[in-house]
């Protein structure tokens, strides 16, 4: 009995089954017979299962390449126009010594002695050769002839007394005080600073020496130098060149690139 009624079941279903296919068919409008119809393909599905623990070979293209180099081919050095300024280290005066000549009058009261003037000779000694000479005429005869005589005597007296008088050189010796005047010379000397020599030292430790009109403070102006801001590096990665601006100039030929990203980070170098 049981046998019977299952028998049923799977008859009713298989039933069903296909009167559902045959009402879709009829209803597309297909006039094929559902049975010899050709069939859609079914589609494969590749999608691994969630539990399926196989891994794939494949390596995908953005996979991390580590630790590679790029060359570098060009560095180019960007540079601006600054002052440039340098240490004072040491300064010293530079003085000029000048000589002035000033003629000037020096006057000064001097004692001197004078011999006051010599008589003239026509008075004192004449006047007392004819006293004389008449006197001793006098004495010589008498009457008329006596007369005579002292005239002839005044007259010889006053002739040698003139001559006598004429050659007298005495005359008394006195002192006076008189102002005497003479021109002199003064020399002077004087000294002034006309500059100063500066010692100082450039920023590249280099030093110098130069002469300054004024004496200058802890620094000095040295004219305009041309600043490293940067460099221009251009280098080489997989066959292909690129520029990029660093801020230190490369410590070698090559650049490292880690994962295909360049590192720009590199140490210094003098220039």
């Amino acid at each position: 009995m049981k046998s019977t009624t299952t028998t049923a079941l799977v008859a009713a279903g298989a039933l069903l089954v296909g009167g559902i296919a045959t009402a879709a068919f009829m209803k597309s409008g297909n006039s094929a017979d559902p049975v010899t119809a050709a069939q859609p393909r079914p589609t494969l599905d590749t999608t691994p299962l969630a539990n399926d623990g196989a891994a794939s070979d494949a390596v995908p293209v953005d996979a991390p390449r580590g630790l590679e180099y790029a060359d570098v081919v060009k560095v180019d050095p960007l540079t601006k126009k600054e002052k440039a300024y340098a240490t004072v280290i040491g300064t010293e005066p530079v003085r000029e010594t000048s000589t002035t000549q000033t003629p000037h009058e020096v006057c000064q009261d001097v004692v001197v002695q004078e011999r006051l003037p010599e008589r003239d000779g026509n008075v004192g000694g004449t006047v007392a050769g004819a006293v004389i000479g008449g006197l001793l005429g006098n004495q010589v005869g008498g009457g008329n002839g006596k007369k005579a005589a002292t005239a002839a005597g005044a007259v010889a007296g006053g002739v040698i007394g003139n001559q006598v008088d004429k050659r007298h050189v005495g005359g008394r010796v006195v002192n006076r005080t008189e102002r005497q005047c003479h021109t002199e010379t003064a020399t002077s000397e004087s000294t002034k600073v006309t500059g100063y020599n500066v010692t100082y030292r450039n920023e590249d430790g280099t030093t110098g020496t130069m002469r300054m009109a004024s004496k200058p403070g802890t620094r000095i102006a040295m004219g305009t130098t041309d600043a490293v801001t940067g460099y221009n590096v251009t280098y080489r990665y997989d066959g292909v060149e690129k520029t990029v601006k660093m801020d230190n100039k490369p410590a070698s030929d090559r650049l490292p690139v880690v994962d295909g990203q360049l590192v720009t980070q590199t140490a210094a170098v003098s220039n």
